[in-house]
């Protein structure tokens, strides 16, 4: 289990530096591609906004990342819970405030790791 919860992380590393480089630096260009109910002439009013929350998911992702770094394993467990439980609860904000879609895209995959995490051997 813990070769499932380490690749189960290193997804979620992947999906949230992909979110913070499309917020911080993409948000203009790919942006209007991606949320086509969003008024155009909003993106570049809201740049720096979207460069705010994108740093917010680089820092779950440099945060999952140090608990792969760890090598005391009951230390790399807790990180690893506390990020992937900033992950999952962000998720759940995300899709009640924004779409239910983002249940799907971070919440799911972070309560799947939390569990593999969980289940993993210290």
């Amino acid at each position: 289990m813990h070769i499932v919860a380490t690749i189960l992380i290193a997804l979620i590393v992947l999906l949230h530096f992909y979110i913070a480089w499309f917020e911080m630096f993409a948000w203009e260009s790919r942006g209007p591609m991606v949320f086509q109910n969003f008024p155009k002439d909003l993106f570049a009013p809201t740049k720096a906004m979207a460069a705010n929350q994108g740093l917010y998911n680089a820092f779950l992702a440099v945060g999952l990342v140090w608990s792969l770094l760890i090598r005391d394993p009951i230390w790399a467990k807790n990180i690893a819970l506390c990020f992937l439980g900033f992950v999952l609860v962000a998720g759940v904000y995300g899709a009640a405030t924004v779409s239910t879609r983002i249940l799907f895209v971070q919440s799911v995959p972070a309560t799947l790791a939390i569990v593999a995490v969980l289940l993993s051997r210290n």
